[in-house]
């Protein structure tokens, strides 16, 4: 529910504080004084696209909030916590506008996409201007308040859920059916993988490939320098016997001076790595051999894995990978018969499944669609057009295939007149027959929709006496169970709220400004008695207004 409101800079509003409490609040005042601009700060609250000229003339900015309370809200509970929005139950949406066109949203502080916005604002307000009227001429929109009344998202779910599962089926059939005669790939397959599987592709051996390459290569420079080595460390007059010479004559006079014992065991430390590394050189040496065949054959097969390469479309080191994608592919093809036949079978128990579902949805909707039509009929009757009829006709849908919204689609018919045969709603009704429509809609669905508090801007276009009077009393009766919020004109409608804001213009520093004020017991008095007799209020004027007060 709405609790509060807050407006500033936005139109001609300068500032207005605004609190609410449940039932049904009326929004009264002149012509032209604003009053609907109160649904349109409500609106911009709840994600409408914003116009830089809202910002009022001379502010930098226009900035709205919003507080509700979500006892009544178990879904805005419920998608606060999900998007970890919540604040210890405190809900509040802000909006700003720059004058230069740019906005920004918060939900509890906290910085949001105009989507998140829209999105919570959803399911906590609904409002019912005039776009909200013209949305009930779109037949998507028909049917979906004809599937809001008659209560079965279990039926809808069951219809979505098996239109889902078939498609999914018969797409997986379709990319089967796609790669064409499955014997033929099978075997372009193994062709593929046999060739590849013939030259080993893993990382690691192309990488000794690589080596042993580069090692056979340069097979004469790697004896020389190896010969070389040995005999400058190994023979006679190398390193190794004049290292042994050293030591020793360190030794001998290593009793003259101690630290000389420190220089001979790190020779020795030396000596050992010596030796170490003269028989890692032979080993070495020992494996080289020029081997023009060897050299021949490792070169052969690099010229194999770029050949591979280059038809493969792939680099090097990418073809174990193309060679494991190439074997997984081939395996799933071993049962492709098989599945395909699998699959025949499960498109036609998923298509079974939703005719059966779908003619479960039908029926209900047939029977809903009888009790909202007479609903809908009575309640156009009480609300002044007496006579005429509503009906809701399901048309079934073009589609061959199964559709997750059914096999029909909801037509809203209607007569405003007797003796006229009902005609589609888009065709026929005007602004305010729309109007009076919407109000018995929402009356005949009251409490289906998680919406919390409802807006209605001026549903009593173009009435008035007994007429305004009816309208008041179901926006009254809707207010027993749901916060409504209404723009009106019409004294017998604001006698029928709880309460009630004047709205009223005037010129300050040769600017226009509105302001909103909450009524008391008098001021509600005073402002039908306005509505009921003009800027000259009389005597009997309060009295017919008093009399309106208490007869609501």
């Amino acid at each position: 529910m709405l609790t509060r409101l807050s407006i500033r800079d936005f139109a001609v509003v300068a500032q207005a504080e605004l609190e609410f409490g449940p039932g049904l609040t009326v929004i009264s005042g002149e012509t032209g004084a604003g009053k609907s601009l109160l649904v349109d700060a409500l609106g911009f609250l709840c994600g409408a696209r914003g116009d830089a000229g809202a910002v009022r003339h001379g502010a930098e900015r226009a900035e709205l909030s919003a507080e509700f309370a979500l006892d009544d809200c178990p879904a805005a509970v419920a998608w606060l916590a999900e998007a970890e929005l919540d604040d210890a139950g405190a809900c509040q949406l802000r909006r700003t506008l720059r004058a230069d066109g740019g906005s920004r949203a918060w939900i509890n502080g906290r910085s949001v996409t105009l989507a998140q916005l829209a999105e919570l604002a959803g399911l906590l307000v609904d409002i019912h201007g005039q776009h909200a009227q013209q949305a009930l001429l779109v037949r998507p929109q028909q049917t979906r308040l004809l599937d809001d009344f008659a209560r079965h998202p279990a039926l809808l779910a069951a219809v979505a859920d098996s239109a889902g599962r078939w498609k999914a089926l018969q797409q997986e059939r379709d990319a089967l059916l796609a790669r064409g005669d499955v014997g033929e790939r099978q075997a372009w397959l193994q062709h593929q993988l046999d060739e590849l599987q013939a030259q080993p592709l893993e990382p690691a051996a192309l990488a000794e490939l690589d080596a042993s390459h580069r090692r056979h290569a340069h097979a004469a420079a790697l004896i020389a320098a190896c010969d070389g080595a040995l005999d400058a460390l190994g023979g006679d007059d190398a390193l190794t016997h004049r290292l042994q010479h050293l030591r020793g004559d360190l030794q001998r006079e290593s009793d003259h001076e101690p630290r000389l014992a420190e220089v001979d065991a790190m020779l020795d430390s030396a000596a050992i790595q010596l030796d170490e590394a003269l028989a890692l050189l032979q080993r070495i040496r020992d494996d080289l051999d020029l081997d023009p065949a060897a050299l021949a054959e490792i070169e052969r097969q690099l010229v194999r894995v770029q050949d591979l390469a280059r038809k493969h479309r792939v680099s090097p080191d990418k073809l174990a990978a193309h060679r494991d994608a190439l074997a997984a592919e081939l395996e799933s093809l071993a049962d492709a018969d098989l599945r395909l036949q699998r699959l025949g079978r499960d498109i036609a128990a998923a298509l079974s499944d939703w005719q059966a579902a779908a003619a479960a949805l039908s029926a209900s909707r047939r029977t809903a669609a009888d009790a909202l039509g007479r609903t809908i009929t009575a309640l156009m009757g009480e609300l002044g057009m007496a006579g005429g009829g509503f009906d809701v006709a399901l048309e079934p849908n073009t589609a061959d295939t199964p559709d997750p919204l059914g096999r029909e689609r909801a037509e809203f018919l209607v007569s405003a007149n007797p003796g006229q045969p009902p005609r589609p709603l888009r065709k026929v009704a005007s602004g305010g027959e729309l109007s009076r429509i919407s109000l018995a809609i929402e009356v005949a669905t009251q409490g289906q929709d998680a919406a919390a508090t409802l807006v209605f801007d001026e549903v009593d276009a173009g009435i008035g006496g007994a007429v305004a009077a009816a309208v008041g009393a179901k926006l009254r009766a809707l207010g027993a169970t749901r916060q409504v919020l209404c723009v009106t004109h019409q004294p017998q409608v604001a006698a029928a709220g709880h309460a009630q804001y004047r709205v009223s213009k005037a010129a300050k520093d040769g600017i226009t400004q509105s302001a909103v004020v909450a009524l008391d017991a008098a001021g509600r008095i005073d402002e039908i008695a306005r509505m009921l007799g003009g800027a000259d209020v009389s005597k009997e004027a309060r009295a017919a207004a008093r009399k309106l007060l208490e007869s609501a």
